[in-house]
């Protein structure tokens, strides 16, 4: 999800040049993901979460007549009655506590010589630490570097602190000003959809998803499903720029990230495409008016912005997922236009304004109001996409052991929500090198510009302790970033080898 592609011309040529060769292009498109699946499949990889197994493969959809609870054991078994273990005090007696310290002699015998890899550069950071918060920690270079990716996690901490982890957004349908107007109002749903998931899509999605042509359905089911319409959007509760100043100025015309708006339906995707929407907010409203059509309804031309009155009556209106489910899969895919719009609430909710400088600033004052020490830090977005973007290292050694203590309920889902190493998201396909034991036992944020690799997150050692680390490299040689990737993969594999405790 982050950049490694090089200026790519005109985003007029490339369709020019994707719209030709549509004989070659439909044959890979169904068939080397189908052959992809099965491979993944006969590795014992799974597809939860990411959408392919049952769009690609539908007969393998889950059957619910012969779900595992519904099939009767075979013929001839003589099973015992099931009954509930008698007490035993040694097994109800809570586990040993975890040390509160690590030993930064063992830690740093770990992970010397990975960091240590001319790959990486001329720039490299680490800190360790236990998940107590105030532990001793290891730490190596200056602890302050060009955070990519793992900006994620300080994004989603902050909003799950200031809007809470049940926190909604609600995209309506408003009557407009005149006679038969309808106004499709964006709440800054990250994850809203412009069509319902299929059955099958449905169960391997993850979270459930909001989308505009229920929406339209709904709206039209309350005018009658006759008549004549138009349609209108409302976008106005974000403002500022939708193209972050503080970006490479071709990320935007490029496709590597879409406009920012309150307002968009797919993340900003074009359909079947892995092109990026101009106009992000119109091109919701345009599904919105065509399923609207579908749905018997006449729509007079093109959909227009405005601002929707305050007190119109409301249609219809759709909310999205749990705020903690839509930081799981940020962090999982590591979803840009998903927390640069998560970064714009964080705005709204700490200064009353959506825009990428309010969303930045209530970022960091957020943390800083959770006693998390922000002061060496600059952020300009809510992605990682900014290469003007530096963060000590102890910021999110300190935010990871917050959401891991007792005060940390409300943004446990960053824990939960970072990729698994060897298993999920965005480290589905990595640790492939060096010690299998990191696999499954290292969840972790990844974060990769050009010249840029990161990891941020938690590795359980040998010895069943969990430390926070956080690894970086801000200036590696790009013509090396698959080497780098893996020399950093190597350190964190190394704390999942290492018995690092104090004990």
């Amino acid at each position: 999800m982050t950049p490694m592609r090089e200026a790519r011309g005109s985003k007029v040529r490339r369709r020019e040049v994707r719209h030709s060769g549509g004989g070659a292009r439909r044959w890979l498109s169904v068939w080397v993901p189908t052959l992809l699946v099965l491979a993944l499949l006969a590795a014992g990889v799974g597809a939860y979460r990411f959408e392919w197994g049952q769009r690609y493969l539908p007969w393998l959809a889950a059957d619910p007549v012969t779900e595992p609870e519904q099939v009767l054991a075979p013929a001839g078994l003589d099973l015992p009655e099931w009954s509930p273990p008698a007490a035993d005090d040694a097994l109800l007696d809570p586990a040993p506590a975890a040390s509160s310290a690590i030993d930064a002699g063992k830690v740093a015998a770990a992970l010397s010589a990975d960091l240590a890899d001319p790959d990486l550069g001329r720039h490299v950071v680490a800190e360790v630490a236990s998940l107590s918060p105030g532990s001793p920690t290891w730490t190596s270079g200056d602890g302050r570097y060009l955070p990519a990716s793992t900006t994620k996690l300080l994004t989603l901490g902050a909003a799950l602190e200031v809007l809470g982890p049940d926190h909604t957004f609600a995209t309506r349908v408003v009557r407009g000003e005149r006679p038969r107007e309808l106004v499709l109002v964006g709440g800054g749903d990250p994850l809203l959809a412009s069509k319902p998931l299929t059955l099958a899509e449905a169960e391997s999605t993850y979270p459930a998803r909001a989308d505009v042509t229920t929406l339209a359905l709904e709206a039209a089911e309350a005018l009658g499903g006759s008549g004549r319409v138009r349609v209108r959007f409302d976008d106005s509760l974000f403002t500022g720029p939708t193209d972050n100043p503080a970006w490479r100025r071709d990320y935007v015309p490029d496709d590597i990230v879409s406009p920012i708006t309150a307002l968009m339906v797919d993340g900003g995707d074009e359909p079947d495409s892995d092109l990026k929407q101009d106009e992000p907010s119109l091109a919701a409203a345009r599904v919105f008016a065509d399923a609207l059509r579908a749905a018997g309804l006449r729509v007079a031309g093109e959909p227009r912005r405005t601002v929707a009155p305050a007190a119109a009556e409301e249609l219809a209106s759709a909310e999205s997922a749990p705020l903690a489910e839509i930081a799981e899969r940020i962090l999982d895919v590591s979803d840009n236009e998903g927390s640069e719009v998560v970064a714009h609430q964080v705005g709204l909710a700490t200064s009353g304004t959506g825009s990428f400088e309010a969303g930045a600033a209530g970022v960091l004052d957020t943390l800083a109001g959770r006693g998390i020490d922000v002061a060496r830090d600059e952020v300009y977005d809510g992605s990682g996409l900014s290469r003007r973007n530096r963060v000590a290292t102890s910021t999110l050694i300190g935010l990871l052991q917050h959401a891991a203590g007792p005060e940390g309920e409300a943004v446990r889902s960053l824990l939960t929500g970072m990729p698994v190493a060897g298993f999920t998201g965005s480290l589905t396909y990595r640790f492939a090198e060096g010690p299998p034991v990191a696999r499954g036992l290292v969840r972790a944020k990844t974060g990769t510009l050009t010249g840029v690799h990161a990891l941020a997150g938690i590795a359980v050692g040998r010895d069943g302790v969990p430390m926070a680390f956080v690894l970086g490299a801000d200036k590696a040689p790009p013509e090396e970033r698959y080497d780098a990737q893996e020399a950093l993969d190597r350190a964190a594999a190394a704390l999942a080898a290492c018995r690092c405790s104090a004990d």
